[in-house]
């Protein structure tokens, strides 16, 4: 078995950043001289992204991170890998730090309820639940949660026209929603746009599949399937282990290894 040297960090933080431009030279110097590798996106609205690195390079770039204004309790997530999955470190300004093109939706003002990895089984299996992965459809593919509906969409800026769409049908019968993603970073989006269109009983999986695939044991997980991740390691088992998905070169769709 290879030694799982690489420590990974999933981290995001909406927060106010007034000129996101000028944090993105610093953060990439801390993380070239830290040997860290990745991908931040910076915006008006705060941080986002996936690094890796040695597991105190990655330590020092946290706490960079951490210093900056609102980031103090970065939301992180970590895992490991047998190499680096990144090729360079990239850091960018961009409109938002997960794009859903809604400008009035703001989740430090509004978002959904968090709920703990260890209480989402009893709340998803509730009748009167509706749950919804806001992923894409390619990750959907490769594994959600039991009974979750799958939106069939290509990228998360399609999700608020879907929901406009499919409201009544969507709500019939159901007296909460409850959504999830990868991280929890696009559930901050999605419960409160959900919320902004009327919907007030709106829950989300706090630290998203990740966080519930490391702490809910496989024996109890309602979980099917792997979870895409957006670095070479491609996908996610039970315990954050390695996945069985490799990545199509052409396209960058998943497909379980093996497969043509």
């Amino acid at each position: 078995m290879i030694p799982e040297t690489i420590s990974v960090a999933a981290l995001y933080q909406f927060t106010p950043f007034p000129d996101p431009e000028a944090l993105r030279a610093p953060l990439l110097a801390a993380c070239e001289d830290a040997g860290v590798k990745g991908t931040l996106l910076l915006a008006r609205e705060g941080i986002n992204g996936t690094i890796a690195g040695e597991a105190g390079g990655l330590a020092r770039v946290l706490d960079t991170i951490r210093a900056l204004p609102g980031c103090a309790d970065l939301d992180v997530k970590f895992s490991a890998a047998p190499e680096m999955p990144f090729g360079r470190i990239k850091v960018r300004v961009k409109r938002e730090i997960v794009t859903m093109g809604e400008p009035d939706i703001d989740p430090t003002l509004s978002a959904g309820h968090y709920v703990d990895p260890h209480d989402w089984n009893a709340l998803i299996a509730d009748p009167e639940t509706l749950v919804i992965d806001t992923r894409n459809d390619y990750e959907v593919a490769i594994g959600s949660f039991a009974g979750a509906l799958d939106p069939a969409t290509p990228s998360f800026r399609d999700f608020p026209a879907w929901f406009r769409a499919n409201r009544e049908t969507l709500l019939e019968g159901k007296s909460r929603v409850a959504m999830f993603c990868t991280g929890g970073i696009r559930c901050e989006k999605s419960t409160s746009f959900l919320r902004s269109e009327g919907v007030e009983a709106v829950y989300h999986l706090k630290g998203g599949i990740l966080k519930y695939l490391e702490d809910v044991p496989e024996d109890e997980s309602l979980w099917q399937g792997e979870c895409f991740v957006f670095d070479e390691r491609v996908s996610l088992g039970h315990g954050l282990a390695q996945g069985t998905h490799t990545r199509c070169k052409p396209c960058g769709r998943p497909y379980p290894v093996g497969e043509a």
